[in-house]
């Protein structure tokens, strides 16, 4: 008796390496190998809410066996070496991707995103807003927008489009024209935007 239950003590927990995985159910299920003789397939993996990934071959697992009943088992964590990033500060989070994307909090306070040459998209937003206390800096060749521009929008009631419209149409008054090759400056223009 006592053999026996030292032995489900010691089939509790394992660990092994992802063969395969399918992503295509409300669980995930993954195919681990244990051991040269051990393969378990369809193993579920639990994750914490809000947080999912898709496991790369050869990812490191830890199981738990429910009752060390190897046919119950689920998988507790998981790593891939390879692509894990290292050398994080003390209370450092990252969020990372096997192609080297990341959103890194770092321990002096920033957040670095980090798209490794890729397209970054915020989708389906009715607003999107962004609060900085000194200053936003668009490090790019070309800024685009769709749409029209207000800037000072709290005091502003025209659009960039609004004052491109009034600047192409407005007029100078010149005042004392004389002939000949004089030069002469014009008043300031009739609008004030």
């Amino acid at each position: 008796m006592l053999n026996r239950l030292a032995r489900r003590v010691l089939l509790l927990f394992g660990r092994g390496r992802v063969a395969t995985a399918n992503d295509g159910g409300p669980v995930q299920l993954v195919q681990v190998q244990i051991n040269e003789l051990e393969t378990i397939d369809n193993l579920s993996r639990l994750a914490e809410f809000g947080f999912t990934s898709m496991l790369p071959r050869d990812s490191d697992v830890a199981i738990a066996f429910i009752g060390g009943d190897r046919s119950n088992g689920v998988i507790v964590a998981s790593n891939h070496q390879p692509s894990r990033p290292t050398g994080l500060l003390p209370g450092e989070t990252m969020l990372y991707s096997q192609d080297g994307k990341y959103v890194y909090m770092t321990a002096s306070g920033g957040i670095s995103v980090f798209a490794n040459g890729q397209p970054v998209n915020v989708t389906g937003a009715t607003t999107v807003t962004i609060t900085a206390s000194e200053e936003i800096v668009a490090d790019t060749p070309l800024l685009k927008c769709t749409g029209d521009i207000l800037d000072n929008c709290n005091t502003n009631t025209r659009t960039v489009a609004e004052m491109r419209t009034v600047a192409n149409g407005h007029t100078h008054k010149v005042v004392n024209v004389q002939g000949g090759g004089s030069t002469i400056e014009t008043n300031p223009p009739d609008q004030d935007e």
